[in-house]
């Protein structure tokens, strides 16, 4: 009995160690517990501290290692002639540049670069070293590719070599408008022509986005994009690309015919004052500029100052029609074909005799023009030319246009004055002349001349209607039997227009070398375009006058401004002259044919048609 509650009540003890070893084990482990759980706790604010609260240090140190702002390229604008033909267009190309600082640490592959790019070895090691501690460098002369020829280098895997996607000019029509488009270098940014005169409307706005790079360099994730790329604007020129051809072409096929060393070609829509066309030569191709013959780049048209010539006497003309010192029916005795001019004199190329106002322009009279011109004040004429635009710049717009040389009445000698009535002493360009010619056309209306279409300016009244349509008709009579520039007349339309020869300067003298000129309208009824063709120092050889404006301007002239009149549907003003030629023509086949030639078409009066 005492034994059994000794027993239970050792029982009781033993129990005792038990439970507080239990306890003292779920106590070190809520211990345990709690702290993996502040530790958890800690680590996730601290996570949350790092990731939304505190995250600008790491962002930075992380976005300075992987994250990029990189440009998105922006299309140059189109240029399109007036009927929407492209003239300058902007292609995709690729560009392939390198990480320096990779790249360097694979030498081995340099080789394999040298050889896929075909840049020697010795070159390629010598830049990458040089830019070791860059992250960027174009491969040399590997800017502005084609994207499978930039394919091709990626394919090869080297590391740190990549390409990015530009933009690179394409002119279709090539050196036939090269000298009024001009071109852009290898940031595409216009250096000559319209290229560069229209280079801020022309450019577009570059677009930029975030990206992240690996390692390696290669894009992982587009991030954002910053700023979206504005392409430039498009721009319609006043050009007719056909007729440009059409210049170009009849251009260059004179200048090998006379053996000429250059020559130009302008023509302006009277009404507008806009560039249809403007050719020059020598020319150069606009795709692939080189630094060789830089002379041809040279725009001829609005750049080259020249002595006029006989160009200038229906301006000599029209000023002293304005004062009303003479009248068309007035006469001159240009007997016996030449007048003292100083220590020099004044020279027709042949006696005229008498000639009226009319037949000085006709016959090309500088003995008549110098008489015309005495009876005129010299600032009045000075102011009277200078109004034509000669001495100052047409307004044009066109980069390195010259305003040409036209000195003030105090500069003048005694002579001056006589050897500027028929185009000496001063010095214009062929652009200038159009713009005096289209002046004349639009009835003593002045209009600067314009590339753009639509981009007509103000007009400013010159001279007076009656007198302007006076020289017009005058100038008529040079393209029919009798006059100088009959190899200037265009079937079914009346021609007015002036033929010029002017001796080039050289040594303080004038040498035996030329400048020819011939200068028009058409159709005298309604004048729609003005033209000026020069060519330069055609060949003497064969001597008379066939190195003249005459024989060697006029058929140009003629050539070109026959297939403008087509193209631009401008209908005839000589119908009578046209019908009859047809006519005889008809009759001439129909007698090859053995037919019988059909009869002459009458008008109700009984006249041809």
């Amino acid at each position: 009995m005492k034994l059994g509650k000794f027993i239970k009540a050792g029982d009781g003890h033993a129990k005792k160690p038990r439970k507080r070893a239990q306890f003292d084990l779920r106590l070190r482990l809520m211990l345990v517990g709690g702290a993996l759980g502040l530790g958890a706790v800690a680590l996730v604010g601290r996570a949350v501290d790092l990731q939304l609260i505190d995250n600008a240090f790491y962002q930075q140190k992380a976005d300075a290692r992987f994250r990029r702002e990189i440009p998105i390229p922006a299309s140059r604008g189109m240029i399109t002639d007036r009927n929407g033909e492209p003239l300058a267009i902007s292609s995709p190309v690729e560009s392939l540049w390198i990480n320096p600082q990779e790249l360097s640490k694979h030498p081995d592959r340099l080789p394999e670069l040298a050889e896929a790019t075909g840049l020697p070895l010795e070159e390629l090691s010598r830049a990458v070293s040089q830019r070791a501690d860059k992250e960027f460098m174009y491969v040399p002369r590997h800017r502005r590719i084609s994207p499978s020829t930039a394919k091709r280098v990626l394919d090869l895997g080297i590391p740190g070599v990549f390409s990015q996607r530009e933009y690179r000019r394409f002119y279709p029509q090539g050196e036939a408008v090269s000298h009024v488009l001009g071109f852009t270098n290898i940031d595409d940014r216009g250096q000559e022509g319209i290229e560069l005169a229209f280079d801020d409307w022309l450019t577009g706005t570059p677009g930029a986005q975030n990206v992240i790079r690996d390692r390696h360099g290669r894009i992982v994730e587009h991030v954002n994009l910053v700023r979206a790329a504005e392409p430039g604007k498009d721009l319609v020129l006043s050009i007719d690309r056909r007729i440009q051809f059409l210049a170009h072409r009849e251009l260059r096929r004179a200048i090998e015919e006379t053996g000429a060393s250059a020559g130009s070609i302008v023509i302006l829509e009277v009404a507008t004052g806009e560039v249809l066309a403007m050719a020059n030569l020598p020319t150069y191709n606009n795709n692939r500029v080189t630094g060789e013959n830089r002379d041809a780049h040279r725009n001829r048209a609005v750049t080259d100052l020249l002595e006029p010539g006989s160009t200038m006497k229906p301006i000599t003309i029209a000023a002293a029609l304005e004062k009303g010192v003479i009248t068309p029916t007035s006469t001159f005795n240009t007997s016996p074909g030449w007048i003292p001019n100083g220590r020099f004199k004044t020279s027709d190329f042949r006696n005229y005799g008498v000639l009226d106002t009319t037949g000085i322009i006709t016959k090309s009279s500088n003995v008549g023009s110098a008489m015309v011109v005495h009876k005129l004040d010299s600032q009045y004429f000075y102011d009277f030319v200078r109004s034509f635009g000669y001495g100052r710049s047409t307004g044009s717009g066109f980069p390195g246009e010259a305003a040409g040389l036209f000195p003030d009445p105090s500069r003048w000698s005694g002579t001056s004055k006589q050897g500027m009535s028929y185009g000496y002493g001063l010095s214009v360009t062929p652009m200038q002349i159009a713009h005096a010619y289209a002046t004349l056309g639009n009835h003593g209306r002045a209009l600067p001349p314009t590339f753009v279409k639509g981009g007509a300016g103000e007009p400013r009244q010159v001279l007076s209607a009656k007198v302007a349509d006076e020289v017009v008709r005058m100038m008529q009579t040079v393209t029919e039997p009798g006059g100088t520039g009959t190899r200037a007349a265009i079937l079914g339309y009346h021609v007015a227009g002036k033929s010029g020869t002017a001796r080039k300067a050289s040594g303080g003298g004038y040498a035996r070398r030329y400048l020819a000129f011939f200068a028009g309208l058409v159709p005298v009824a309604d004048p729609r375009f003005a033209m000026v063709v020069v060519i330069d120092d055609p060949d003497t050889s064969k001597g008379g006058s066939t190195y003249g404006g005459g024989y060697v301007s006029a058929p140009v002239f003629k050539r070109v401004m026959d297939g403008a009149l087509r193209l631009m549907d401008v209908p005839p003003d000589d119908i009578e002259t046209w019908l009859a030629a047809q006519a005889a023509n008809e009759a001439k086949l129909a007698r090859e044919h053995g037919r019988t030639p059909p009869a002459a078409a009458q008008t109700p009066t009984g006249t041809p048609r």
